[in-house]
């Protein structure tokens, strides 16, 4: 029985950390965009450890001209450039106590997009208190994927328009849907789905190898 009870205790504990997990990648919003557009992006970064992340890392994909940043308190930016004088990758630098486990931080910067229709992807990389980094740079579909923008002349509902300057606020909220509740909405019953699945087959998973035990302990 010691072992059958250590085996469920492992099952559900995999479960929780695998659980948390799904919800912990670094990813960079919209996920698609205009041709061309000066689109303000946002990187969202949680934590997925029980230690704080003091520094995050974005490289800047090729094609993507990087423009400005918004100041945040307690982070310090910073950004290297290549011999022309473009940015290639945006640091920002915990100056406290960085993101606490169970938080997340946002970023924003504003950026053009390439000219032509493509993806671009967003390398990141997560810097621990405890010395990990976690770089966040697989292929979609990997343990650590890399966040994706597609340049599109036809934008995903996440999309908002870009902002050149040239048109009226007030204008702009009148004509402008509003689809930030609904793409959070389905993002979110996405992940809840996801979660309760993986809750399903891990509970199935339990049931046969409590009954392989107790098979083999009859023997």
């Amino acid at each position: 029985m010691k072992n059958i009870s250590k085996l469920l205790i492992f099952t559900f504990a995999a479960l929780f950390i695998f659980s948390g997990s799904a919800y912990a990648h670094v990813t960079v919003k919209p996920s698609s965009s205009a041709p061309e557009a000066w689109e303000t992006y946002t990187i969202k970064v949680p934590v997925e450890k029980e230690t704080a992340t003091t520094k995050v890392t974005l490289k800047v994909p090729e094609g993507v001209t990087f423009e400005s940043y918004q100041p945040i308190p307690g982070w310090k930016v910073t950004t290297e450039g290549d011999k022309d004088g473009h940015v290639k990758t945006v640091t920002w630098a915990a100056t406290d106590k960085g993101i606490a486990a169970g938080q997340f931080q946002q970023f924003s910067f504003v950026a053009q997009n390439p000219k032509e229709e493509t993806k671009v992807a967003w390398d990141a990389f997560q810097y621990y208190e405890d010395g990990e980094i976690v770089e966040w740079s697989g292929e979609e579909g990997s343990d650590l994927p890399h966040s994706v923008t597609e340049i599109t002349v036809t934008p995903k509902a996440d999309a908002e328009p870009a902002d050149h300057g040239h048109e009226d606020e007030a204008d702009s909220k009148a004509t402008t849907p509003d689809n930030s509740k609904d793409a959070a909405t389905t993002e979110g019953d996405g992940n809840q789905t996801l979660i309760i699945t993986l809750a399903v087959i891990s509970l199935i998973l339990s049931i046969v190898a409590l009954f392989a035990a107790l098979r083999k302990n009859k023997k």
